[in-house]
């Protein structure tokens, strides 16, 4: 009973800290963005959007601390300033959060419910956030390249969708595809301990740690030589055996 209580306790102080944060901070990014926006060319207005929304993110993964704690480990001596292809296992709703921790301009690559929260959808509109569902294939993969190629990293969670339990599900080829397409490097994202931040069809958080490893960039010259098929299996299966030492899972 007890460790019910504090639950709910945890719960009732992150989604109060959550709206007054939403309401407070949301606003004041929205006026900031948009008057800086008066002076500045479309494409660093769109990078303040950017920007903003990684802060958002990252203020509201730090509201459940110490309940919730957050760890990124990076393994890849990457480059700030290059763009990347991220690839994500997903777990939970607080992954698309997470990603602020990243130093580098990006976009997400979504399904379409997030253009449906109110404000939110407007600023990852206004992000240049891809929507995978209503995007055709060729625009979808244009717009991406697109990016790219001005510096910004796209951010999958191949996937499609959360997985129930800590395995891993079978990814979809399009971060692959656009791989081959682009010859970006690719840098798999392994995160462990969201899959209760909350769990899937659940609204109430847990308290934990959630770890963040960030593996070597697997570069154009190690891959060039495959299928998109080949390419997603050999990703799929590193960020498998990954996740598996982290948690002591081998």
């Amino acid at each position: 009973m007890f460790e019910r209580l504090r639950l709910y306790a945890l719960n009732l102080y992150f989604y109060t800290f959550f709206i007054l944060l939403s309401a407070t901070v949301i606003p004041l990014f929205t006026l900031y963005v948009v008057c800086r926006g008066l002076c500045s060319s479309r494409r660093r207005t769109m990078k303040r959007f950017r920007r903003a929304i990684n802060w958002y993110g990252l203020v509201v993964m730090a509201i459940p601390y110490p309940f919730v704690r957050l760890r990124y480990l990076d393994q890849g001596n990457s480059d700030p300033g290059e763009p990347y292809i991220f690839v994500c296992n997903h777990r939970s709703a607080s992954d698309a959060y997470l990603m602020g921790i990243l130093p580098h301009e990006l976009v997400q690559v979504v399904n379409v419910w997030p253009f449906r929260i109110p404000v939110l959808g407007i600023y990852a509109k206004w992000a240049g956030y891809l929507n995978i569902r209503m995007l055709p294939p060729e625009e979808f993969m244009a717009s991406a390249e697109r990016l790219l190629r001005d510096g910004v990293s796209v951010v999958f969670f191949p996937e499609g969708t959360r997985s129930t339990d800590r395995s891993m599900g079978s990814f979809h080829g399009s971060a692959f595809r656009l791989a081959l397409a682009s010859k970006a490097a690719v840098v798999p994202l392994c995160i462990s301990g969201s899959e209760t931040v909350p769990p899937k069809g659940s609204a109430l958080l847990h308290p934990g740690t959630i770890v963040i490893r960030r593996l070597p960039a697997v570069t154009w010259d190690e891959y060039r030589d495959l299928t998109p098929f080949a390419f997603k299996n050999r990703i799929w299966k590193m960020m498998d055996h990954e996740l598996k030492v982290m948690e002591n899972r081998v």
